[in-house]
């Protein structure tokens, strides 16, 4: 299949023009053979897309993508709007108030190009916040801070990791039935990437692997489309963490 019709599947649009050498290439590389390669769905791919372009602030190609995944089928409005949670956790608020935007502008544009009115968001229920006893939360926290991360749980001693990691992050959003633990950890593991920070960058990655939820040669496929859209630089961080991973092995 050629890099345009991989183009024409994945991007749900004709290909636009290629006026330089670096659109070409960008072209032939992306959609000639990152998208096309077997080792990840293309599901999976835009999962990882979607943080690389929102991360960046790349709002047309934010657009574009969003958009592909709802017009494909990949992704429901229900699951990009709680991938943009996890990615507001992740990657930042105000990142995600633009992806926020994006959502609902796509939301809009795909059904009126079906001549169609977009069905209004549903106002959430507060019983989606989960359980309203702090001490309850917190537990709940700290269960799924271990079985996330594979380690002990932090210590309650500050607000960082009380009110946020145990109580918000863990106690919560981890916990939301919205997205698959697997899908949550192709959310994170792009966006402690982007982030630049080792600690995070390690734990993520060493634990999605250490978990099964994302095998070695799955990783290694969502670095190369890291690489793709967040850069070599980045991405060659994420592919020496999983390296030292797997060279640990007994």
């Amino acid at each position: 299949m050629s890099a345009d019709d991989v183009y024409r599947r994945v991007m749900v649009a004709e290909p636009p023009a290629t006026p330089t050498p670096l659109d070409g290439h960008d072209r032939d590389h992306l959609f000639g053979t990152v998208w096309n390669r077997p080792g990840l769905s293309v599901r999976d791919r835009r999962i990882v897309t979607l943080v690389c372009v929102s991360a960046a602030v790349d709002v047309p190609a934010m657009d574009a993508h969003v958009y592909a995944a709802m017009a494909s089928g990949d992704l429901t409005i229900e699951q990009l709007n709680e991938l943009t949670l996890h990615f507001a956790v992740y990657c930042g608020w105000p990142r995600a108030s633009q992806l926020e935007m994006s959502v609902r502008g796509q939301w809009q544009r795909m059904h009126e190009e079906r001549g169609e009115t977009a069905p209004p968001f549903p106002e959430r229920p507060l019983d989606e916040l989960g359980p309203a006893d702090p001490g309850e939360r917190i537990a709940a926290g700290i269960a799924s801070f271990e079985e996330v991360n594979l380690i002990q749980a932090p210590s309650q001693d500050s607000p960082y990791f009380h009110a946020g990691i145990l109580n918000f992050v863990f106690g919560h959003l981890w916990l939301r039935p919205g997205l698959t633990r697997r899908e949550r950890r192709l959310v994170t593991v792009p966006c402690v990437g982007v982030g630049d920070a080792i600690g995070p960058i390690w734990s993520h990655v060493t634990s999605a692997l250490g978990s099964g939820d994302i095998a070695y040669d799955e990783m290694q496929e969502l670095i190369l489309q890291f690489d793709g859209y967040a850069g070599r630089a980045r991405a060659t961080v994420l592919r020496d963490v999983a390296v030292g991973w797997k060279d640990a092995q007994p």
